[in-house]
């Protein structure tokens, strides 16, 4: 008897069929795949599974009998967990807070602060997942965050535990880490559902895939008897190129420079210590990292977000450290921000809107001091179907889009000005292997066209496949500068846990 099983789940927003009769059963004890395209239907079945979505038809079964789910309180009260790929934290809140909210140890009335604190320490090192007890949420980078939200679906020890893309910000250690303690969760008789983009992730420990293709389900395959290209295969209905093919590069003149670039932290210590980098026209190069090392203060002071305490920031030859965003993106600055809801988008306006963000003053977007809306439909439209964002027409909200098809908005966004500069920060985060593809290819055409860019991911692959060199941040420090020949994943995964040396 399946522990958990969905069968005819249909869900309508509008005229958009995001389910349409979806089934998925997965055994006691079995780590369960669940992989599509962005828009397929992964993370609306997975809502609906764990009670914040009701289905307009179909059923929910747990061990044989038929649930209905009025909360996620009722489905966590019913033995489920979920950690979300878009976060559920309380940001004024601690770290020890947020983990332990609704499932808090109590001394009498009154919540044991002290044994909360201890659980959440302890939780974090069994794990390996570094977070801070008293560090404020708000104030901490998108990859602790996800920490987080490991941290409080295993605190709450769910008996099915739904997990959306849960290895986006972590090294390989890290992961394998994670995979430890899910096959141990397993081998205990707890079911995962692992939502994931990431085949190799899905060939290494699920016991089951299930594939969505446009809200429908197309296959259940047993990973053992499975490759990856017939998920693929399954996940696109076409073939994917899964290796990033480019020339030999031919770096020009530098493009981006950090000189001497210092950044305090709130505790005092350096965010980033003393960190000189230079990006040359027609090489990319990868910061690669565990979240919190200094990535993102870095890339603040690098657009303009941040001024740094000491150091200085060169763009195309001019002196920037000084200069404002809208100065850095006129001097020729492309970025694609790690966190696209807050900082890449502006989720009540339309696609249009973001399409044309931060550009809408120039042609071909305006006609002197006026905006022309007409470019911005054509504009948005021709964006849209060059990168297979799913939606309705360029007027809607990209606010109540998927992650991935957001992310596919911001990346057309400052992909389409050809500025010399692009710093790319997390560009894939949240995407399927096709939409993967088509961004691994223009960030390679923009490196062969001759402009400079700078890559900053979680996903050491990615970093691996695209860098001519590999930067490699530990505690706010570059320690190493490595030729993409001479970066491999156990060396450079060392490194960024800060246990390396930079091979010879």
């Amino acid at each position: 008897m399946p522990e958990i099983a969905a069968a005819g789940i249909v869900k309508r927003y509008g005229g958009l069929v995001a389910n349409d009769g979806v089934t998925l059963s997965a055994e006691r004890g079995e780590i369960h795949g669940v992989m599509g395209e962005n828009g397929a239907g992964k993370t609306t079945l997975m809502n609906i599974l764990f009670g914040m979505q009701a289905p307009d038809a179909g059923e929910i079964r747990l061990r044989g009998a038929a649930v209905r789910f009025r909360s996620q309180i009722d489905a966590m009260a019913a033995g489920l967990g979920m950690v979300h790929q878009s976060f559920k934290l309380f940001g004024s809140l601690t770290a020890w807070e947020n983990i332990v909210y609704g499932a808090e140890p109590r001394r009498g009335p009154f919540v044991d602060r002290r044994a909360a604190r201890a659980r959440v320490a302890g939780l974090a090192a069994r794990h390996r997942l570094a977070v801070d007890p008293d560090a404020r949420v708000g104030d901490l980078s998108v990859g602790v965050r996800q920490r987080i939200e490991i941290l409080k679906a295993l605190h709450r020890d769910a008996r099915i535990l739904i997990l959306d893309e849960p290895t986006a910000v972590l090294t390989p250690p890290e992961r394998d880490a994670l995979f430890e303690v899910l096959k141990s969760l397993a081998a205990e008789g707890r079911t995962v559902l692992l939502v994931t983009h990431k085949l190799h992730e899905a060939t290494a420990i699920t016991d089951r895939v299930t594939i969505l293709r446009d809200g429908r389900t197309v296959a259940t395959l047993r990973t053992a008897d499975t490759g990856a290209a017939e998920i693929v295969r399954a996940m696109t209905g076409r073939s994917v190129n899964l290796e990033v093919r480019k020339r030999p590069r031919a770096p020009g003149v530098p493009l981006l420079r950090a000189i001497d670039v210092t950044i305090a932290s709130p505790s005092g210590r350096p965010a980033v210590d003393r960190v000189s980098l230079t990006v040359r026209g027609g090489e990319i190069v990868g910061i690669a990292g565990v979240a919190g090392n200094g990535q993102s203060e870095l890339v603040e002071a690098l657009v303009g977000l941040r001024k740094p305490d000491h150091g200085r920031v060169e763009l195309c030859g001019r002196d920037v450290t000084d200069a404002d965003v809208p100065a850095r993106r006129a001097a020729g600055l492309a970025y694609i921000p790690e966190d696209r809801a807050a900082v890449g988008s502006a989720p009540s306006a339309s696609a249009a809107d973001n399409l044309a963000m931060g550009f809408h003053r120039a042609p071909p977007l305006a006609r002197g001091l006026f905006v022309d809306p007409a470019a911005f439909a054509a504009w948005a439209l021709a964006l849209i179907r060059r990168y297979a964002i799913r939606i309705a027409n360029e007027r809607v909200a990209v606010g109540t889009l998927s992650g991935g098809n957001l992310q596919k908005i911001v990346v057309a966004r400052e992909l389409a000005h050809e500025a010399p500069a692009l710093i790319a920060e997390q560009p894939t985060r949240g995407l399927d292997v096709g939409a993967t593809e088509t961004i691994h290819e223009r960030l390679v055409a923009e490196r062969d066209s001759g402009r400079a860019v700078l890559l900053v991911s979680a996903e050491l692959g990615e970093i691996l496949a695209l860098s001519d060199r590999v930067l490699v941040m530990f505690e706010g420090r570059i320690l190493a500068d490595l030729p993409q020949e001479r970066a491999d994943e156990q060396s450079v995964g060392l490194l960024m846990a800060g246990r390396g040396t930079e091979p010879g």
